[in-house]
């Protein structure tokens, strides 16, 4: 846990990592506070039209010790990979920790995935069992897989293993796994932004890790009556690694629900109703929230603190959430291979509109050129993050080039670009294949596309380069307007003069498409590269 200071500079100071050589991410999420407070309340399972479901830590050690005991019943033994295809549930949860305790590595997968992006991920990982629902079996039986694993399905269908039945059928007898901090636990897929997903293999430290960024961005979580919720999918590591998983550890409670698609009144319907203290919100669910009027005056929201990540979330958003809400958004910094190194505290008076935060204690990170050279403050780069660190990916599943070209030296390169001030404060301004080269600027997205969605008109929009034989590169807009307002050339050029005016000349979109809709990866961020290769092909056409 974090030391209580009050500076970041002695948090800073005073931080020192605490990684056993022995830990198994089930013994201290589930067992261990089983031991200790069995009826304590660990998930709670949100219903619109009445009480929520409850499970409590003994609950959750019985069922997943039975589930173990099935799945070594099927064969599952120590590092081999189960994919979970599974919604927010019990279920999920359960799933979980029965994999770490055989110490089996788990695979979460999104159940928005069509068959052939699961296919892919599936035969990529060698994935022995699948844990899935009705939907999930469906879409394997559309994948036609060459080898298809075996299934247990939380639903009664045709071909599947029941999920429960195989619980109720075993002892709730069993002895957890004897893990290394180091044994591999868990594999996630990284979004494929920017080219075809990787397997991500992380350590059981992983979750160690992630603590003191989790206490840094919810200000020192946990405080009487934290409760956690995300709509983030928990296949995704910012809503398994951002908040289930610490959530547990701490003793948390976390609130799932069934909702699938984000809905942002259903959001808050949720946050009132579970009287939600804690939230990670990804940017994209915050500027849907900006759609809902008066939030505060509608709803009784008891939040205490909200964090964001994943993409640059802006000043727009930031000052839309103190307004409405009264709260400073902590926005925080990570990737798939290591998440969580940068954050906001507002707490500790580290919190800049426009920066993603400084480091998070117990991480080294910096801005580095190409040869690995730290760069001076102010001078722009990419952020690097430097090795060891318990938050950081075993290597690439099966792909050891990857996983070398990843590092120079002892620094992780993340393929962001940035900029870190003479008083620590990191500001992301894209990736480094998302970088706008324009009349010789050099351009970022994330700050068009805040200035973007801080127009009365705009829903979502996304800026990437499109080719121009005079500026290397032009800035062209896609907008998704709000759903009381409609396309023109004239709301184009209103929208062009709103970011003239409010950044400069030069990184205004000098074209505008309204869309019906963005391309978006499971986990909220735009895949740009879908639509800088639109825009190419718009150029080609032209010539």
């Amino acid at each position: 846990m974090l030391p209580t200071r009050e500076t970041y500079e002695a948090l800073i100071e005073d931080f020192r990592w605490d990684v056993p050589e022995h830990f198994n991410i089930a013994k201290a999420v589930c067992d261990d506070w089983a031991d200790r407070e069995p009826d304590r309340i660990c998930l709670q399972h949100y219903r619109p039209n009445g009480p929520a479901d409850t499970l409590s830590y003994g609950t959750l050690r019985d069922r997943s010790n039975a589930l173990a005991n099935g799945l070594a019943g099927q064969g599952v033994k120590r590092g081999d990979r189960v994919a979970l295809m599974l919604p927010q549930s019990f279920e999920t949860v359960i799933a979980h920790m029965a994999i770490y305790k055989l110490g089996a590595i788990a695979v979460p997968l999104a159940l928005l995935f069509g068959p052939e992006a699961l296919a892919y991920r599936l035969k990529t990982s060698g994935a022995s069992v699948t844990i899935t629902n009705a939907e999930g079996v469906e879409k394997l039986a559309d994948a036609a897989l060459v080898r298809r694993p075996a299934v247990i399905s939380t639903d009664i269908v045709a071909n599947a293993i029941p999920f429960h039945d195989l619980i109720m059928s075993h002892s709730t007898d069993f002895k957890t796994v004897d893990t290394h901090a180091e044994d591999p636990a868990l594999m996630i897929f990284t979004s494929g932004t920017t080219g075809p997903p990787k397997g991500a293999l992380h350590g059981h430290r992983v979750l160690l890790g992630h603590l003191p960024g989790v206490e840094f961005a919810h200000e020192f979580l946990p405080r009487p009556d934290d409760l956690f919720w995300t709509p983030a999918d928990w296949a995704w590591a910012g809503g398994l690694l951002n908040v289930l998983l610490p959530g547990l550890c701490f003793g948390v409670p976390v609130v799932s629900s069934d909702a699938q698609k984000f809905d942002p009144v259903v959001a808050f319907e949720i946050m009132e109703a579970m009287q939600v203290r804690n939230t990670f919100l990804p940017p994209t669910a915050l500027r849907m929230l900006k759609a809902v009027d008066r939030p505060a005056e509608r709803f009784d929201l008891k939040l205490r603190t909200i964090g964001s990540g994943g993409e640059s979330l802006g000043r727009e958003t930031l000052e839309w959430a103190q307004r409405e809400l009264g709260i400073t958004v902590n926005e925080f910094y990570g990737q798939t291979e290591c998440n969580l190194v940068l954050s906001a505290c507002a707490k500790l008076g580290v919190s800049r509109p426009g920066a993603i935060g400084k480091v998070v204690p117990g991480h080294s990170v910096a801005v580095i050129d190409r040869d690995g050279r730290e760069v001076p403050g102010g001078t722009a780069g990419q952020i690097a993050v430097r090795r060891p660190d318990p938050v950081m990916f075993l290597g690439y599943w099966q792909n050891p080039e990857a996983t070398e070209r990843k590092f120079i030296g002892d620094w992780m390169l993340t393929g962001d670009q940035g900029i870190k001030s003479a008083d620590g404060y990191f500001e992301f301004f894209g990736r480094d294949d998302d970088v706008i080269t324009s009349a010789g600027y050099r351009i970022g997205p994330g700050e068009i596309e805040d200035c973007l969605s801080g127009h009365p008109a705009v829903a979502l929009a996304a800026a990437v380069g499109k080719p121009d034989p005079m500026r290397t590169e032009i800035v062209k807009a896609y907008i998704v307007l709000k759903p009381d307002r409609r396309a023109s050339h004239a709301l184009a050029g209103e929208i062009q003069d709103w970011v003239k005016t409010r950044l400069s000349a030069h990184e205004y979109p000098r074209e505008v498409e309204f869309v019906g809709s963005l391309p978006l990866t499971t986990t909220g961020k735009v895949i740009r590269r879908e639509l800088r290769e639109r825009a190419f092909r718009e150029a080609r056409s032209r010539q």
